[in-house]
């Protein structure tokens, strides 16, 4: 049998302050894997279970509330955010105000330019993605020829002639099929 784990009284104090005014639920579970053992003596497995964790977490619970000093550590919220970004959005802005003027007057906006300007070498999915992100978009190209003549086209379309079954004008009326107009 392992010996009981000693848990000192200023310890148990702090716990039990921190349980009280808990505002985060890691907090709480952290305060509660000191408080457990030391005032119930119940062991890893006992506390695990009335924590809702395994074993082994509950260790890590204790070690991380023994390692705070007076003041809890504040909870490490979820990742999100830009990490890996290039620059700041209002200097994506900034960076793109030259390109936007030429696109303004008609110009064609060519990526190699804008990947040269950066300053260090990226993937062209990189250009193209932070264009997205400033509401850049691909420009379509038009539905139709800027040569072609509708006038033209509409002549050279086949003419489709009376409406009816398409098998009858191919083969001619058929045998033994009963007239249409006779009742």
């Amino acid at each position: 049998m392992a010996r009981p784990r000693r848990t000192g009284l200023g310890l148990v104090a702090r716990a039990r302050q921190v349980s009280r005014q808990a505002s985060h639920l890691e907090e709480y579970r952290q305060a509660l894997a000191v408080l457990l053992p030391a005032t119930l003596g119940t062991s890893l497995e006992q506390t695990a279970a009335g924590l809702g964790v395994g074993w082994a977490t509950v260790h890590r619970l204790q070690t991380r509330f023994r390692s705070q000093r007076q003041r809890p550590a504040p909870v490490r919220r979820s990742w999100g955010g830009r990490r890996r970004a290039l620059m700041a959005l209002a200097k994506e802005q900034a960076f793109l105000a030259p390109w936007a003027e030429q696109a303004k007057r008609g110009g064609v906006l060519v990526v190699s330019p804008i990947r040269a300007a950066l300053g260090r070498p990226v993937a062209a999915s990189v250009v193209y993605r932070f264009l997205a992100r400033q509401g850049w978009r691909k420009v379509a190209p038009d539905t139709r020829h800027p040569k072609s003549d509708p006038q033209i086209q509409e002549d050279g379309k086949k003419t489709t002639g009376s409406a009816g079954d398409p098998a009858e004008k191919r083969d001619g009326p058929r045998p033994n099929a009963p007239d249409r107009l006779s009742g």
